[in-house]
Protein backbone atom coordinates (compact mmCIF):
# COMPACT_ATOMS: atom_id res chain seq x y z
CA UNK A 1 0.00 0.00 0.00
CA UNK A 2 1.36 3.47 -1.00
CA UNK A 3 0.89 5.94 1.00
CA UNK A 4 1.03 9.57 -0.23
CA UNK A 5 1.27 12.79 1.45
CA UNK A 6 -0.58 15.41 0.39
CA UNK A 7 1.61 18.57 -0.65
CA UNK A 8 2.07 21.55 1.99
CA UNK A 9 -0.11 24.85 0.81
CA UNK A 10 1.95 27.13 -1.12
CA UNK A 11 2.11 30.45 1.66
CA UNK A 12 0.99 33.54 0.05
CA UNK A 13 3.06 36.94 -0.94
CA UNK A 14 1.89 38.42 2.51
CA UNK A 15 3.02 34.99 4.49
CA UNK A 16 6.29 35.31 2.91
CA UNK A 17 7.09 38.76 3.61
CA UNK A 18 6.30 38.22 7.42
CA UNK A 19 9.40 36.76 7.43
CA UNK A 20 11.71 39.12 9.75
CA UNK A 21 15.00 39.62 7.33
CA UNK A 22 12.41 41.09 4.70
CA UNK A 23 10.56 43.29 6.76
CA UNK A 24 13.92 44.40 8.17
CA UNK A 25 15.00 45.78 4.92
CA UNK A 26 11.26 47.26 4.21
CA UNK A 27 11.66 49.10 7.52
CA UNK A 28 15.09 49.86 6.20
CA UNK A 29 13.78 51.20 2.84
CA UNK A 30 10.69 52.97 4.83
CA UNK A 31 12.57 54.65 7.45
CA UNK A 32 16.52 55.51 6.29
CA UNK A 33 15.32 57.57 3.29
CA UNK A 34 12.77 59.99 5.14
CA UNK A 35 15.31 60.40 8.10
CA UNK A 36 17.89 61.49 5.78
CA UNK A 37 16.03 63.89 4.18
CA UNK A 38 14.82 65.31 6.95
CA UNK A 39 17.74 65.69 9.31
CA UNK A 40 20.64 65.97 6.26
CA UNK A 41 17.97 67.09 3.51
CA UNK A 42 19.67 71.07 3.68
CA UNK A 43 22.88 69.34 2.81
CA UNK A 44 21.67 67.06 0.42
CA UNK A 45 21.66 67.94 -3.76
CA UNK A 46 17.96 69.04 -5.43
CA UNK A 47 18.52 66.16 -7.85
CA UNK A 48 19.00 63.63 -4.97
CA UNK A 49 16.46 64.80 -2.63
CA UNK A 50 13.88 64.18 -5.79
CA UNK A 51 14.74 60.41 -5.83
CA UNK A 52 15.55 59.43 -2.36
CA UNK A 53 12.56 58.91 -1.17
CA UNK A 54 10.93 57.14 -4.18
CA UNK A 55 12.15 53.81 -2.42
CA UNK A 56 9.87 54.66 0.80
CA UNK A 57 6.34 54.80 -0.98
CA UNK A 58 6.28 50.82 -2.04
CA UNK A 59 7.68 50.08 1.15
CA UNK A 60 5.67 51.54 3.29
CA UNK A 61 2.29 50.54 1.33
CA UNK A 62 3.82 46.68 1.87
CA UNK A 63 4.30 47.18 5.50
CA UNK A 64 1.41 48.80 5.93
CA UNK A 65 -0.37 45.42 4.77
CA UNK A 66 1.92 42.63 6.13
CA UNK A 67 0.98 44.78 9.75
CA UNK A 68 -2.84 44.76 8.45
CA UNK A 69 -2.80 40.93 7.68
CA UNK A 70 -0.22 39.97 10.74
CA UNK A 71 -2.93 41.93 13.38
CA UNK A 72 -6.46 41.36 11.29
CA UNK A 73 -7.86 39.62 14.98
CA UNK A 74 -7.49 42.91 16.67
CA UNK A 75 -9.96 45.79 15.21
CA UNK A 76 -8.26 48.82 17.62
CA UNK A 77 -4.59 47.79 15.99
CA UNK A 78 -5.48 47.98 12.30
CA UNK A 79 -7.49 51.14 12.89
CA UNK A 80 -4.31 52.62 15.22
CA UNK A 81 -1.99 51.53 12.28
CA UNK A 82 -3.63 52.57 9.44
CA UNK A 83 -3.56 56.10 11.19
CA UNK A 84 0.11 55.70 11.52
CA UNK A 85 0.92 54.59 8.35
CA UNK A 86 -1.38 56.86 6.87
CA UNK A 87 1.14 59.81 8.06
CA UNK A 88 4.05 57.43 7.34
CA UNK A 89 3.27 57.28 3.71
CA UNK A 90 2.24 61.32 3.38
CA UNK A 91 5.51 61.96 4.81
CA UNK A 92 7.45 59.71 2.58
CA UNK A 93 5.23 60.51 -0.70
CA UNK A 94 4.61 64.49 0.07
CA UNK A 95 7.78 65.51 -2.79
CA UNK A 96 5.65 63.38 -5.02
CA UNK A 97 2.50 64.70 -4.59
CA UNK A 98 0.72 67.72 -6.25
CA UNK A 99 1.32 70.25 -3.65
CA UNK A 100 1.63 73.86 -3.38
CA UNK A 101 5.20 75.21 -1.59
CA UNK A 102 4.30 74.77 1.72
CA UNK A 103 6.29 78.39 2.34
CA UNK A 104 5.24 80.31 -0.81
CA UNK A 105 2.69 83.29 0.28
CA UNK A 106 -0.46 83.11 -2.12
CA UNK A 107 -3.36 84.72 -1.05
CA UNK A 108 -3.82 85.23 2.84
CA UNK A 109 -7.12 84.43 4.74
CA UNK A 110 -8.91 82.06 2.21
CA UNK A 111 -10.85 79.69 3.47
CA UNK A 112 -11.32 76.22 3.35
CA UNK A 113 -13.19 74.51 -0.18
CA UNK A 114 -12.18 78.51 -1.91
CA UNK A 115 -10.48 79.26 -4.56
CA UNK A 116 -8.15 82.65 -4.87
CA UNK A 117 -5.76 83.47 -7.80
CA UNK A 118 -6.51 80.22 -9.31
CA UNK A 119 -5.57 78.07 -6.71
CA UNK A 120 -8.56 76.10 -5.06
CA UNK A 121 -7.83 75.85 -1.50
CA UNK A 122 -8.51 72.27 0.10
CA UNK A 123 -7.83 73.53 4.27
CA UNK A 124 -7.25 77.11 2.92
CA UNK A 125 -4.40 79.16 3.76
CA UNK A 126 -2.91 81.04 6.87
CA UNK A 127 -2.38 84.36 7.70
CA UNK A 128 0.43 84.71 5.60
CA UNK A 129 -1.17 82.96 2.60
CA UNK A 130 0.41 79.77 2.74
CA UNK A 131 -1.70 76.59 1.74
CA UNK A 132 -2.66 74.71 4.61
CA UNK A 133 -3.25 71.13 3.18
CA UNK A 134 0.11 71.15 2.12
CA UNK A 135 1.72 72.67 5.31
CA UNK A 136 0.26 69.91 7.38
CA UNK A 137 1.48 67.37 4.52
CA UNK A 138 4.80 68.33 4.79
CA UNK A 139 4.79 69.04 8.63
CA UNK A 140 4.39 65.37 9.61
CA UNK A 141 7.46 64.63 8.50
CA UNK A 142 9.80 66.35 10.87
CA UNK A 143 6.91 65.68 14.10
CA UNK A 144 7.49 61.72 12.91
CA UNK A 145 10.94 61.88 11.91
CA UNK A 146 12.29 63.43 15.12
CA UNK A 147 9.68 61.73 17.81
CA UNK A 148 10.64 58.18 16.05
CA UNK A 149 14.18 59.15 16.32
CA UNK A 150 14.11 60.55 20.14
CA UNK A 151 11.91 57.28 20.99
CA UNK A 152 14.37 55.22 19.59
CA UNK A 153 17.35 56.23 21.18
CA UNK A 154 15.36 56.44 24.83
CA UNK A 155 14.88 53.03 24.19
CA UNK A 156 18.43 52.16 23.50
CA UNK A 157 19.71 53.65 26.67
CA UNK A 158 16.90 52.67 28.58
CA UNK A 159 17.17 49.06 27.22
CA UNK A 160 20.84 48.93 28.30
CA UNK A 161 20.91 50.21 31.23
CA UNK A 162 17.63 48.46 32.11
CA UNK A 163 19.42 44.95 31.38
CA UNK A 164 22.56 46.04 33.49
CA UNK A 165 21.00 46.60 36.57
CA UNK A 166 18.61 43.78 36.71
CA UNK A 167 21.03 41.20 35.17
CA UNK A 168 23.78 42.48 37.24
CA UNK A 169 22.42 43.61 40.14
CA UNK A 170 24.47 45.17 43.34
CA UNK A 171 26.35 48.29 42.56
CA UNK A 172 25.69 48.07 39.46
CA UNK A 173 22.18 48.21 40.14
CA UNK A 174 22.44 50.86 42.93
CA UNK A 175 23.94 53.16 40.88
CA UNK A 176 22.32 53.00 37.85
CA UNK A 177 19.09 53.15 40.16
CA UNK A 178 19.29 56.17 41.91
CA UNK A 179 20.57 57.88 38.73
CA UNK A 180 17.36 57.04 37.26
CA UNK A 181 15.37 58.34 40.22
CA UNK A 182 16.85 61.70 40.32
CA UNK A 183 16.10 61.94 36.25
CA UNK A 184 12.83 61.04 37.14
CA UNK A 185 12.32 63.46 40.06
CA UNK A 186 11.71 66.25 37.63
CA UNK A 187 8.60 67.13 35.94
CA UNK A 188 9.18 66.02 32.25
CA UNK A 189 8.04 69.56 30.84
CA UNK A 190 10.58 71.17 33.26
CA UNK A 191 13.43 68.54 32.45
CA UNK A 192 12.67 69.37 28.43
CA UNK A 193 12.69 73.04 28.63
CA UNK A 194 16.18 73.23 31.20
CA UNK A 195 17.93 70.86 28.59
CA UNK A 196 16.70 72.80 25.66
CA UNK A 197 17.24 76.59 27.24
CA UNK A 198 21.32 75.30 27.73
CA UNK A 199 21.57 73.29 24.73
CA UNK A 200 19.45 75.30 21.95
CA UNK A 201 16.00 74.54 20.51
CA UNK A 202 17.31 71.59 17.46
CA UNK A 203 16.01 68.49 16.51
CA UNK A 204 18.51 66.91 17.94
CA UNK A 205 18.81 68.68 20.78
CA UNK A 206 15.03 67.48 21.27
CA UNK A 207 16.42 63.71 20.50
CA UNK A 208 18.79 64.34 23.63
CA UNK A 209 16.33 65.76 26.00
CA UNK A 210 13.96 63.15 25.39
CA UNK A 211 16.16 60.87 25.70
CA UNK A 212 17.14 61.92 29.59
CA UNK A 213 13.49 62.17 30.17
CA UNK A 214 12.05 58.91 29.16
CA UNK A 215 15.24 56.44 29.17
CA UNK A 216 15.25 56.33 33.36
CA UNK A 217 11.03 54.85 33.32
CA UNK A 218 12.02 52.34 30.45
CA UNK A 219 14.97 51.50 32.36
CA UNK A 220 12.69 50.90 35.17
CA UNK A 221 10.50 49.18 33.06
CA UNK A 222 13.06 46.76 31.67
CA UNK A 223 14.95 46.16 35.15
CA UNK A 224 11.97 44.43 36.64
CA UNK A 225 11.59 42.08 33.26
CA UNK A 226 14.95 41.38 33.79
CA UNK A 227 15.31 40.57 37.79
CA UNK A 228 12.41 37.96 36.88
CA UNK A 229 13.48 36.40 33.84
CA UNK A 230 17.30 36.05 35.03
CA UNK A 231 16.51 33.17 37.10
CA UNK A 232 14.56 31.28 34.53
CA UNK A 233 16.01 27.94 33.82
CA UNK A 234 17.27 29.00 29.76
CA UNK A 235 19.40 31.39 31.53
CA UNK A 236 20.93 29.49 34.18
CA UNK A 237 21.86 26.88 31.09
CA UNK A 238 23.72 29.85 29.65
CA UNK A 239 25.27 30.40 32.46
CA UNK A 240 26.67 26.59 32.65
CA UNK A 241 27.82 26.83 29.49
CA UNK A 242 30.12 29.94 30.43
CA UNK A 243 28.76 32.27 27.88
CA UNK A 244 29.63 36.32 28.85
CA UNK A 245 26.84 38.53 30.84
CA UNK A 246 26.99 40.53 27.32
CA UNK A 247 25.81 37.32 25.00
CA UNK A 248 23.15 36.37 27.80
CA UNK A 249 21.38 39.63 28.19
CA UNK A 250 21.27 40.12 24.15
CA UNK A 251 20.29 37.00 23.52
CA UNK A 252 18.67 35.64 26.34
CA UNK A 253 16.72 38.10 28.37
CA UNK A 254 16.21 41.25 25.52
CA UNK A 255 14.11 38.63 23.49
CA UNK A 256 11.82 37.96 26.35
CA UNK A 257 11.49 41.47 27.12
CA UNK A 258 10.37 43.04 23.84
CA UNK A 259 6.58 42.53 23.63
CA UNK A 260 5.78 44.39 26.87
CA UNK A 261 8.61 47.32 25.42
CA UNK A 262 6.67 47.20 21.86
CA UNK A 263 3.24 47.84 23.48
CA UNK A 264 5.29 50.72 25.98
CA UNK A 265 6.83 52.20 22.59
CA UNK A 266 3.54 52.80 20.70
CA UNK A 267 2.39 54.55 24.01
CA UNK A 268 5.73 56.52 24.24
CA UNK A 269 5.91 57.75 20.81
CA UNK A 270 2.50 59.59 21.70
CA UNK A 271 4.26 61.19 24.60
CA UNK A 272 6.94 62.37 23.03
CA UNK A 273 5.03 63.70 19.75
CA UNK A 274 2.67 65.77 22.13
CA UNK A 275 6.23 66.86 23.93
CA UNK A 276 7.88 67.63 20.53
CA UNK A 277 4.96 69.86 19.40
CA UNK A 278 4.29 71.83 23.02
CA UNK A 279 8.39 72.24 22.45
CA UNK A 280 7.80 74.10 19.49
CA UNK A 281 4.64 75.68 20.23
CA UNK A 282 7.03 77.25 23.44
CA UNK A 283 9.80 78.43 20.83
CA UNK A 284 12.02 75.77 22.28
CA UNK A 285 11.77 73.22 19.59
CA UNK A 286 12.25 72.74 15.72
CA UNK A 287 12.50 76.09 13.74
CA UNK A 288 11.19 77.68 11.15
CA UNK A 289 11.45 77.93 7.74
CA UNK A 290 10.30 74.46 7.36
CA UNK A 291 6.48 73.78 8.19
CA UNK A 292 6.21 72.09 11.49
CA UNK A 293 2.61 70.92 13.45
CA UNK A 294 3.67 72.51 16.53
CA UNK A 295 4.86 75.66 14.74
CA UNK A 296 1.72 75.77 12.67
CA UNK A 297 -0.16 76.08 16.40
CA UNK A 298 1.65 78.48 17.44
CA UNK A 299 1.79 80.97 14.66
CA UNK A 300 -1.82 80.26 14.12
CA UNK A 301 -2.62 80.70 18.24
CA UNK A 302 -3.78 84.53 17.70
CA UNK A 303 -5.57 84.79 14.67
CA UNK A 304 -7.78 81.83 15.45
CA UNK A 305 -9.46 83.65 17.93
CA UNK A 306 -11.32 84.91 15.35
CA UNK A 307 -14.00 82.02 14.73
CA UNK A 308 -13.75 82.37 10.72
CA UNK A 309 -10.30 81.80 11.15
CA UNK A 310 -10.16 79.09 13.64
CA UNK A 311 -9.57 76.46 10.87
CA UNK A 312 -6.02 77.63 11.18
CA UNK A 313 -5.70 75.80 14.49
CA UNK A 314 -7.68 73.40 14.04
CA UNK A 315 -6.40 71.43 10.75
CA UNK A 316 -2.77 70.85 12.85
CA UNK A 317 -4.29 70.45 15.62
CA UNK A 318 -6.46 67.72 14.50
CA UNK A 319 -3.21 66.40 12.74
CA UNK A 320 -1.35 65.94 15.79
CA UNK A 321 -4.13 64.15 17.64
CA UNK A 322 -4.76 61.81 14.80
CA UNK A 323 -1.32 60.73 15.00
CA UNK A 324 -1.15 60.43 18.69
CA UNK A 325 -4.44 58.40 18.75
CA UNK A 326 -2.67 56.20 16.40
CA UNK A 327 -0.26 54.98 18.26
CA UNK A 328 -2.50 54.89 21.54
CA UNK A 329 -5.00 52.59 19.88
CA UNK A 330 -1.68 50.51 18.09
CA UNK A 331 -1.02 50.28 21.69
CA UNK A 332 -3.62 48.96 23.08
CA UNK A 333 -4.48 46.52 20.64
CA UNK A 334 -1.11 45.25 20.78
CA UNK A 335 -1.55 44.98 24.35
CA UNK A 336 -5.58 43.03 23.47
CA UNK A 337 -3.90 40.58 21.16
CA UNK A 338 -0.74 39.60 23.78
CA UNK A 339 -3.98 38.85 26.58
CA UNK A 340 -5.45 36.00 24.42
CA UNK A 341 -2.33 35.12 24.05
Amino acid sequence: MVVTTAPMPTPSLLERLKTPKIIGVLMALAWFPLMFYVMFGLFIDDTLQNVMLFPAVPATIILYLVAISAWRESWLAILGVSLVFFWLFMAVSAPFLPLADPNAPVAPFAAPLSTKKDIFFVLGSDFKGRDMLSRVLWGCQRVIVWGISATFVAYLVGTLFGLIAGYLSGWWDEVISFLGNVLLSFPVMVLFIVILNYLGPSGFNIVIAVTFASAPAIMRIVRGLALDIKTRDYVFAAQTRGESPLWIMVIELLPNVRGPLIVDACLRLGYTTVAITTLTFLGLGLQPPDPDWGLMIKESAKVAMIPKFSYMLLVPALAVSSLILGFNLLADGLREMSLRD
